[in-house]
Parts: C-alpha cells; structure tokens; sequence
C-alpha cells in the first residue's frame, strides 16, 4: 500500500503520495492537493438521493453567484484533515423534504468514504455530517409568485 506523507509543514499542504508502479521498477511521488480530497468528498455527497445542496446558507449564496458563471465550487460546505495515512470529513447539508434524514446523513457517510477510500486512496477516519436545513419544493416558489402578484396592480 502507497505511504502518503507531508510536503510542507502547512495546515493545507499538499500531500505526496510514494507509490511504485506495477512492474516494481519505477518510483515517483503523486500530489493530491487537500481541496482535490474535498471536491471528491463533495462530488460524492451530492450523488446521495436525499441531498439538495451543500453548505450553510452564505456558502450557498455564494454558490449559486459561482454557478451563475459557470466555476461551481464541488468543495462548498465540505473541509477535510488529510494526515499521514487517514482522512477525516466534516460536510453540511441541505436535504429534501420529506427524506428521513438520517438515512440521508448515513447515505452521505457510506457514499464520501467509498469515494475517498477508492479515488484519494486513503483511510478515512471519520465523515461527520451536519443536516443545515432542509428544502422544500415549491415552497420558496409560492412565496415568491405571491410576492409577484403583489407587486401588480
């Protein structure tokens, strides 16, 4: 298995993985910056059915106006501690209503450490997950017409 240590002392460095190719022959250092774990981690927490959006309601907002030209941020509502040999995720969520929520929370949990496990190649510790809010479909649409129809004379 791939040993992965630190390249610089900084709490956001990236990290070097030394791995030997399948020949055995050739050695080299693979670089996995710490916001490529969290894009993963937030890739795969978005895939969860149940999950709306990630992040708190600032980091949404911000989302949407990154969106809104066209450079999404996959990390938003995700930070991660990447260490030696093991990985450790805290993500925010919105969820959908009427999902029950800790079945989302446990689909979210299983689904960034698959990913983590099969694409950064690490050991992850623990995926924490926080429920923010929770959407409801055509709710803000309602309020939003009414506002509308309001305005009208």
């Amino acid at each position: 298995m791939a040993d992965t240590t630190t390249t610089t002392p900084a709490a956001t460095a990236p990290r070097a993985t030394t791995s030997t190719a399948a020949t055995g022959s050739v050695t080299g250092k693979t670089v996995i910056d710490d916001t490529v774990v969290s894009k993963v981690a937030g890739i795969a927490a978005r895939e969860v059915n149940g999950v709306h959006s990630l992040g708190n309601g600032a980091a949404r907002a911000i989302g949407a106006l990154r969106d809104a030209i066209g450079q999404r941020d996959f990390g938003q509502g995700v930070k991660v501690e990447v260490g030696e040999k093991q990985v450790a995720a805290d993500i925010v969520i919105v969820a959908e209503y009427p999902v029950a929520l800790q079945q989302v929370a446990d689909g979210v949990r299983a689904g960034v450490a698959r990913a983590l496990e099969q694409i950064v190649g690490m050991e992850v510790a623990e995926v924490n997950v926080t429920v923010q809010d929770v959407f409801i479909p055509g709710d803000d649409d309602d309020k939003d017409d009414e506002k509308k129809e309001a305005r009208v004379a």
